[in-house]
C-alpha cells in the first residue's frame, strides 16, 4: 500500500474505533430505537458506514460486495430502519465494523481495484480512484460518527 492509502486506512481505523465504542455501549433494543426527530438509529448508522464503504470501494471497482446484496440494500443511502433492523444484523455489524476494515486492507493488497468507475457523490465530490474513495469514505464516516454522538444523547 502506498503512504496515502496507509494514512486513509489509519484514519478509517480511528473512526471505526470511535463508532465501535458507541455501538458496544448499547443493547440491540437501544441501538434500534429511533429518537423523535430522527429517521434512523445507532444500528442503522453503523450498518450504513459498512455498506457505504463497500459500495464506494468494492462496488465502484466492480468487485463483489463482501456483506452481500441484502445487507447492502438494508443500509445503503436512502434506506431507513423500517421495519426495525433485524436482530441477526446486531452481531454482524458489531463484528463487521473492524473486520470489514481488515478485509479491505487485505483485499487492497491482493485484489485489483484499478477498474474503478468514476462516480460523483451527492456531496458533489467526484471519485476517480480507490484512493479518492478511501478519502471520501473517511469524510462520510466522520459525518455518521457525529450523527451517532447526537443520537446516543437521546437514548
Amino acid at each position: 500500500m502506498n503512504p496515502h492509502t496507509e494514512k486513509s486506512v489509519s484514519l478509517l481505523r480511528a473512526t471505526r474505533k470511535n463508532l465501535q465504542g458507541i455501538y458496544d455501549n448499547y443493547n440491540f433494543e437501544q441501538l434500534n430505537m429511533v429518537p423523535a426527530g430522527f429517521n434512523n438509529n445507532l444500528l442503522w448508522n453503523a450498518g450504513h458506514v459498512i455498506a457505504t464503504m463497500e459500495l464506494l470501494t468494492y462496488g465502484l471497482a466492480g468487485l463483489p460486495l463482501p456483506s452481500g446484496e441484502a445487507f447492502i440494500n438494508r443500509y445503503r443511502k436512502g434506506s431507513r430502519p423500517e421495519p426495525p433492523c433485524p436482530e441477526e444484523d446486531y452481531g454482524l455489524i458489531g463484528e463487521g465494523l473492524q473486520q470489514r476494515v481488515d478485509l479491505l486492507v487485505h483485499d487492497l493488497e491482493h485484489k485489483d481495484f484499478s477498474n474503478f468507475r468514476e462516480y460523483t457523490t451527492s456531496y458533489g465530490v467526484t471519485l476517480s480512484s480507490i484512493e479518492d474513495a478511501l478519502v471520501f469514505n473517511n469524510l462520510h464516516e466522520a459525518m455518521h460518527l457525529g450523527t451517532m454522538l447526537a443520537l446516543q444523547k437521546l437514548l
